[in-house]
């Protein structure tokens, strides 16, 4: 991100004067004497017996910045929370395995959770308090800080025993829960009780799950469209189209420069929160690519190569890695680079094409968007629509081609003026996780759409990696600024392994099937539990923590262990090797007593149960990458949706996948010409030379 770089007195700056994360770089001068998480503030608590007092969030975090001007930039608090405790700062997209752990904990104790996170532990890492966000001074919006740190400071002083009691408590409560025990492999009638379970959420009006808060969810999207594909189940893919529908025209997405925002406060898609994060970007725009080849429509492709068309211009490093996230705010108010007034379009647009942009944005002088505290309408405006291309065009009686083109043009018209302004902040850290989803998203969508740029850009981000981010066959958590810090956790190689497994399909390229091999080893080395199963989210080699979970419920990401689940499904389908299906039933049992009490929040696990218990199918293609016939066969797969399937390419020179893959040895082409072998559950079809035979196999 970039901070102020101003000359500082070394006694105005805390303890995170010389850290990475943006996010602990705009809390370096707060009066506040933070720490970041380690040993020096862990022993400094013990040393003086005082509390700690953690806080979790993260750079982009819209309350996290409000709570940060109300009360850790208030010279009265930080003297206070100084006296009181040793203060911990921790940046929650650097360090997800401190934020998991006391995010349960702020669950198990309050019932809700969210960021900012306040943790109040004692100096052995061991909570007793948790909340989120707390005003300076109680009120309205409930127990203000100043309150709280004086009732804790009076506990701590009279009934440290009860506390440190409590804190015991809370602790085994924890440990129980991140030690499940295996049950039997899933009942196959999981998968019609999840859909069933989304179909009930779904909301009937606006489309999206739930009727409040508006999530986009993309790992339901995934899991619906691929029941959709195994049952034919028409609803599934009326929840989809619906839900991909009402997102591209909310106010969710960004009409101007493209990209989605987090999630919307209201159920119509409308006011967003506008911070843009990379994993979302990632994750939608796999949904729209798979929906666009699930159903060919267009505005399914043009959502999808906007969202990559922000992502490579906003979000891509001069290295070749992707930065993290954009701010909601710029200039202290949220939303102020997104919004805009009836007069400022008219102004650059001009009456007629002003006119016509603001009845298809919804743009009206009074404005829709509303002041946080006084509840009152601004004047500015979200930009969003409420019906489709073809309804606006109807109604205004323009061809549906001419009044895209008018809006595009109006577009561009828009772009510049807004890039003149102030913006938002950018957290330019690049996580290994986050990247892994963009490498996987390019290479669906460079493979689907034709889009070599994408790939390469692609190959680029795992060089950046593979440079920067892995080193003696260990992955590193995040770089910024010629750093590479904090060890690999397991989201970091699932989402990598994702993406050079998607890679490698796209291109043939075996080096990236190698590597994706390769970093599965280490994930079994170090991240596998042997006497239960499941993969832990930290390493055996990492730094103590109170917990070492293991966790595979999807949350705004899915989780490492669903992600890994069909990593390991379609690395036995490629490599035909056992210990990979062994893997992934063990681990299917391992979460089985968990997925059955709520499976719809397993869904990206549960959509590598369906490739696993469905006819699946490796297609082995031999021929010369770039020949017709070849090509022509490549180019038939990439049109039809066919999540089932794996691919593999021998070409003559092809040594390194010959070695990958033995078994490929066996496959010869037939009459000299691109030859495609399709093989499922342990038997092979007769070879084939055609696309349309090709297609016919799988269907």
């Amino acid at each position: 991100m970039s901070e102020d770089t101003s000359p500082e007195s070394e006694n105005t700056l805390n303890h995170l004067k010389d850290e990475k994360s943006p996010y602990l770089l705009q809390h370096r001068d707060n009066p506040v004497d933070w720490y970041p998480w380690g040993e020096e503030a862990f022993q400094k608590a013990k040393d003086e017996n005082k509390p700690i007092f953690l806080s979790i969030g993260y750079s982009t975090c819209h309350w996290c910045h409000v709570m940060s001007r109300e009360s850790f930039q208030d010279p009265e608090i930080g003297q206070l929370i100084n006296q009181v405790f040793v203060p911990v700062k921790v940046d929650r997209e650097e360090r997800p395995d401190i934020d998991s752990i006391y995010m349960t904990v702020c669950q198990m104790i309050t019932g809700s959770g969210g960021w900012p996170l306040t943790i109040i532990m004692t100096p052995d890492l061991k909570p007793f308090f948790a909340g989120t966000y707390f005003p300076k001074d109680t009120g309205p919006r409930g127990t203000g800080l100043r309150d709280l740190i004086l009732n804790v400071h009076e506990l701590w002083e009279n009934q440290e025993g009860e506390l440190l009691k409590s804190a015991d408590e809370l602790t085994v409560s924890l440990e129980k829960i991140s030690q499940g025990k295996p049950g039997d492999s899933l009942p196959p009638e999981i998968i019609t009780q999840t859909y069933h379970s989304l179909q009930e959420n779904f909301d009937q009006q606006y489309a999206g799950f739930g009727t409040n808060q508006k999530f986009p969810t993309p790992h339901h999207l995934l899991f619906l469209l691929r029941y959709w594909k195994q049952t034919g189940e028409t609803e599934a893919l009326n929840m989809i189209q619906e839900t991909l529908k009402a997102m591209r025209k909310g106010g969710i997405y960004d009409h101007i420069g493209f990209g989605f925002h987090r999630y919307t406060v209201d159920q119509q898609w409308i006011i967003p929160h506008f911070e843009k994060m990379l994993y979302d970007q990632a994750l939608l725009a796999m949904a729209y690519t798979e929906a666009y080849q699930a159903t060919g429509e267009t505005e399914y492709r043009e959502t999808a190569e906007e969202v990559l068309e922000y992502i490579l211009r906003d979000m891509r490093s001069p290295e070749g890695g992707f930065y993290s996230a954009e701010d909601a705010d710029s200039e202290g108010e949220e939303g102020k680079f997104y919004l805009w007034t009836a007069e400022e379009i008219q102004d650059l647009l001009g009456p007629e094409d002003g006119a016509l942009f603001q009845t298809v944005y919804s743009i009206s002088p009074e404005g829709n968007f509303k002041d946080e505290a006084r509840g009152i309408k601004t004047g500015k405006n979200i930009l969003h629509r409420t019906k489709t291309w073809d309804e606006i065009s109807a109604e205004l009686e323009i061809p549906s081609d001419q009044l895209w083109w008018k809006m595009e043009h109006a577009r561009e018209v828009l772009f510049p003026a807004r890039e003149a302004r102030i913006h938002p902040g950018k957290d330019d850290k690049i996580l290994t996780d986050w990247n892994g989803l963009v490498i996987t998203a390019l290479s669906i969508a460079g493979k689907v759409f034709g889009r070599e740029d994408y790939l390469v850009a692609a190959g680029e981000a795992v060089d950046f990696i593979m440079t920067h981010l892995h080193s003696q066959g260990r992955l590193k958590h995040r770089w910024r600024e010629g750093e590479s810090a904090i060890e690999g956790n397991l989201d970091d190689y699932a989402y990598l392994i994702w993406g050079l497994l998607e890679l490698y399909q796209a291109t043939f390229q075996a080096e990236y099937l190698k590597a994706a091999l390769k970093l599965n080893q280490t994930l079994t080395k170090h991240f596998w539990d042997n006497e239960e199963g499941g993969y832990y989210f930290t390493p055996d080699h990492a730094p103590q923590i109170l917990v070492r979970q293991k966790e595979a419920y999807d949350t705004a990401l899915p989780s490492g262990n669903s992600v890994q689940q069909m990593n390991l499904e379609r690395l036995y389908l490629l490599t035909g090797e056992n210990n990979f299906r062994e893997t992934s039933e063990s681990l299917e049992k391992y979460f089985s007593p968990t997925m059955k009490q709520t499976p719809a929040a397993f869904t990206m696990f549960l959509s590598a149960i369906m490739f696993q218990t469905s006819p699946s199918f490796e297609v082995t293609i031999l021929g010369e990458k770039d020949s017709l016939d070849t090509q022509g066969m490549l180019k038939a797969l990439q049109k039809e949706y066919l999540p089932q399937v794996v691919l593999v390419l021998k070409s003559s020179s092809d040594d390194l996948i010959k070695e990958l893959i033995p078994s490929l040895e066996n496959k010869t082409m037939v009459g000299n010409q691109a030859t495609a072998y399709v093989c499922g559950d342990g038997t092979c079809q007769a070879p084939v030379n055609t696309p349309e035979e090709l297609i016919n196999l799988l269907k």
